[in-house]
């Protein structure tokens, strides 16, 4: 089973989704920030690493595509969790006796009617695995948090009630990044970015390349450039493999409209969770990408 890095601390999301993907034997190295899941990836002291992109509901993570751009680690797979918020506290308090609840300013938005249905003090924090982490350190009678299941589970905290979040349909989508690029799978997506050159009509011949040969973006989002005021780079998923022959004859087109691209990988298209199912084990089309290591 490969070590993977991950932002945050044990109990975090993200641990969550490595264990969801990889099995719950999957080594985890923490991480302060999403620049150490790089480096502790490059220096050999994790073998992969789990970075976030995007929430369904509050968008992409803008320094996760920074990273993406700046560093050449391969794109191996995609994992979406799902996202639900659960309120836990010290051993032996009640949620009657709860007067305020820490968490991230995101998971506390995402749970606004349970936390005024309650008559909840909002207090934001950092992170929320820490937050439990830290409540389990210095027990207050009158505090809960709001964090991952995983986390009331590390830290011995009481579980008051699961599923609070305002809507059921929150899912994170992260990308597993290593050196190598991933066996080619059954059903694959492809990632990349590009930019346009200074002309009319640019992006629009650009995503042509992908239309005229009917293949499915899924994605298309703009960036500044960090290195160029008012100059714009284009983060771009599809639906296939490089080595299709559409694919393959697409690339080749943006290559000659564009005026950079760089690929960022294919690998296997995750399968996005029902609401209602449990989100356990490898997901079926991660699998067939063969990470058995």
């Amino acid at each position: 089973m490969p070590t993977v890095a991950f932002q945050g601390v044990r109990g975090a999301y993200s641990e969550s989704a490595i264990f969801q993907f990889f099995g719950p034997e999957a080594g985890t190295f923490s991480c302060n920030s999403l620049e150490k899941i790089y480096e502790a990836v490059e220096t050999g002291q994790a073998d992969l690493g789990l970075l976030p992109v995007e929430n369904a509901l509050s968008g992409s993570i803008p320094r996760a595509y920074e990273l993406l751009m700046e560093h050449d680690l391969r794109i191996r797979a995609e994992v979406i969790i799902h996202i639900q918020h659960t309120l836990m506290a010290a051993p032996g308090v009640a949620l009657k006796s709860l007067k305020r609840v820490r968490s991230t300013l995101q998971s506390l938005n995402q749970c606004e009617k349970f936390i005024q249905r309650h008559g909840l003090e909002r207090i934001s924090s950092f992170d929320t695995a820490g937050s439990a982490r830290d409540l389990a350190a210095n027990p207050a009678p009158d505090l809960g948090v709001i964090a991952n299941r995983l986390a009331a589970e590390i830290y011995n905290l009481e579980i008051l009630e699961e599923k609070i979040e305002d809507t059921p349909f929150n899912y994170t989508r992260f990308f597993v990044l290593g050196h190598d690029d991933p066996p080619r799978a059954q059903r694959s997506k492809t990632s990349l970015i590009f930019s346009a050159r200074h002309l009319p009509g640019s992006l629009y011949h650009c995503l042509g390349e992908f239309a005229e040969r009917n293949i499915n973006l899924t994605k298309i989002e703009s960036r500044p450039r960090r290195n160029r005021p008012w100059q714009y780079l284009f983060y771009l998923d599809f639906e296939g493999h490089w080595q299709d022959p559409k694919a393959e004859a697409a690339l080749l087109g943006l290559l000659r409209r564009a005026g950079f691209v760089k690929m960022l990988g294919s690998y296997p298209m995750a399968t996005t969770p029902h609401p209602d199912e449990k989100d356990e084990g490898p997901q079926p089309d991660s699998a067939e990408g063969g990470f058995n290591e």
